[in-house]
């Protein structure tokens, strides 16, 4: 009977560890399911670039263009601001004429300091370039400009050469004016106008969360 009674307990005793070790188990897995929901909610959403240049153009109404060939040298370009957290990945550009060294450079608008300068190689005129670059953050809210030093422009304006209205939303990007100078150096231009716009001169912008 003695040895029943050990037999009996030595069952009991291994139940009990067998039902603690599928507890232990159960928790484990839940654990590690929890765990792998959790990381999955937290993967980042990657957003599709965009460029604005063109819903700029269609919604400021700036429909009819002309070439403008060696014409003097300006700094122009527009100024903008990003609706969201973002960063620029490339730069775009098109010219009428072909231009080895066009610079490029983008700006702090408020604080009127040159953020990046690119040297773009247009090597075929009338033909959309598009040049990768490291990319640059921008602050949501914040004011850009983004301006080239050339003597080669398309002009773009209302048929009845009348002013665009600012602000101009093209998907993320709010454009708030467009300015220029007489110059073929790297200066913040100080002239504004609202009856066209110089280019085509662009960027592709990515939000980031």
């Amino acid at each position: 009977m003695k040895h029943l009674e050990i037999f009996s307990t030595l069952r009991f005793l291994s139940l009990k560890s067998l039902f603690a070790i599928i507890a232990l188990n159960s928790i484990f897995l839940t654990t590690s399911c929890s765990k792998d929901d959790d990381e999955a909610v937290r993967e980042p959403i990657v957003y599709a670039e965009e460029n604005p240049l063109n819903k700029y153009h269609e919604s400021a109404g700036f429909t009819t263009v002309t070439n403008f060939i060696n014409s003097g040298n300006y700094e122009f370009g527009l100024v903008f601001s990003p609706n969201v957290k973002g960063k620029i990945n490339a730069i775009t550009v098109k010219l009428p004429d072909v231009n080895s060294s066009l610079k490029v450079t983008i700006w702090d608008y408020t604080a009127k300091t040159v953020l990046r300068t690119e040297i773009v190689n247009v090597a075929t005129s009338n033909t959309l370039l598009t040049k990768a670059i490291e990319e640059l953050a921008l602050e949501k809210d914040k004011k850009y400009m983004i301006t080239m030093n050339s003597n080669d422009w398309y002009k773009k304006n209302k048929p009845d050469n009348s002013n665009a209205t600012y602000p101009i939303t093209a998907g993320n990007i709010k454009f708030l004016e467009y300015r220029w100078m007489g110059t073929s150096s790297q200066v913040f231009p100080t002239n504004i106008s609202q009856d066209y716009n110089g280019g085509d001169l662009s960027f592709n912008f990515q939000q980031v969360d």
